[in-house]
């Protein structure tokens, strides 16, 4: 199994886990807060990129339960993480400026 096809199944995974609750809406942000406090940036990056090359959610390899594809397109920016800065680095342009 390649990293994307089990990034995919842990999703649905935690898709199957929030599916259970009685209302829709607070599971779909439910999946999405999940992703955000307890996946990785590198893995969140994985996802969103597999999600944005297979907009419907679907490979050859791979497939999210609606559930999943919905939450990851409708947070995406929520769980797009912030670029990365290093310490000490100086910013290239500074808002407001």
């Amino acid at each position: 199994m390649n990293n994307i096809a089990h990034l995919v199944r842990m999703a649905n995974q935690i898709g199957t886990f929030f599916s259970a609750m009685p209302d829709r809406e607070q599971a779909v942000a439910d999946i999405a807060n999940h992703l955000q406090k307890f996946w990785e940036p590198r893995m969140r990056r994985a996802i969103l990129s597999f999600v944005e090359e297979h907009p419907d959610g679907r490979s050859d390899e791979a497939a999210l339960d609606p559930i999943v594809h919905e939450a990851i397109t409708r947070y995406a920016d929520r769980l797009r993480p912030a670029p990365a800065t290093h310490p000490g680095s100086v910013p290239l342009e500074r808002p407001g400026v």
